[in-house]
C-alpha cells in the first residue's frame, strides 16, 4: 500500500510541479516579450521625436508627435527662463552687496581723512589724463578746420595772391571780371 500511495504521489504531484514550473516559465516569458515590445516602442518613439523614420506615420499621428515637441519646448523655455531670471537674481543680489561695499569703503576713507582720500582722487584724475594724452592730437593736426582746401582739376594750378587770405574769386565765376588764381601748367 506504501508503494502504490508513493506511486500515486508521484504521479499527481510531479506533473503539478512540472506544470507549475511550466507556468513559471510562461509568465517571465511573457513578462520578456512585453519588456521587448515596450523597448522596441520606446526606440520608434525617440527616432520619432528625432526626426527620423517619419515616413511610415500618418498625419494624425505627425500632429501627435508635432503638439508632444511644442509641449516639450514650452517646458524647456519655461525652465531656461526660469534659470535665467535666478541667476539675474542673484546678479542683482551681488551687485547690491558690491554697492553696499563700496560704500563702506568710501566711508572709510573719507574717516581716515580727506586729505588722503584728495590724494587717491587726483592720483587716479592724473592716470586719466595720462591715458588721455596717450591719444592726444598732433599741434598740426589741431587747427585743421583753419586752413583752406584747393581742388585740383586738370592742369590747372592754384597760387595764392600775395599780401591776401582768401582769393577773391575762384575759377572767374564771379564779379572779378575774369580774373582767376589758376595758372595755366604750362605758364610754370
Amino acid at each position: 500500500m506504501n508503494r502504490t500511495l508513493e506511486r500515486y504521489q508521484r504521479c499527481c504531484y510531479t506533473p503539478q510541479d512540472s506544470t507549475a514550473a511550466d507556468r513559471e516559465t510562461q509568465s517571465w516569458y511573457q513578462e520578456v516579450s512585453k519588456l521587448k515590445a515596450k523597448y522596441e516602442s520606446l526606440q520608434r518613439s525617440q527616432r520619432h521625436l528625432l526626426g527620423e523614420d517619419l515616413g511610415p506615420l500618418s498625419v494624425k499621428e505627425l500632429q501627435n508627435l508635432e503638439k508632444q515637441l511644442e509641449g516639450a519646448l514650452a517646458q524647456a523655455r519655461q525652465r531656461k527662463t526660469q534659470i535665467m531670471m535666478e541667476q539675474m537674481e542673484e546678479l542683482r543680489r551681488k551687485e547690491r552687496h558690491l554697492g553696499d561695499i563700496n560704500k563702506q569703503l568710501k566711508n572709510k576713507l573719507e574717516a581716515e581723512g580727506q586729505g588722503s582720500f584728495r590724494a587717491i582722487q587726483a592720483s587716479w584724475e592724473s592716470t586719466a589724463l595720462v591715458a588721455s594724452n596717450n591719444f592726444s592730437v598732433h599741434p598740426s593736426q589741431s587747427n585743421s578746420m583753419d586752413c583752406e582746401p584747393t581742388l585740383q582739376i586738370g592742369y590747372h594750378q592754384y597760387v595764392q595772391q600775395e599780401g591776401t587770405t582768401v582769393p577773391r574769386s575762384v575759377g572767374g565765376g564771379g564779379g572779378g571780371g575774369g580774373e582767376s588764381n589758376f595758372i595755366q601748367g604750362w605758364v610754370l
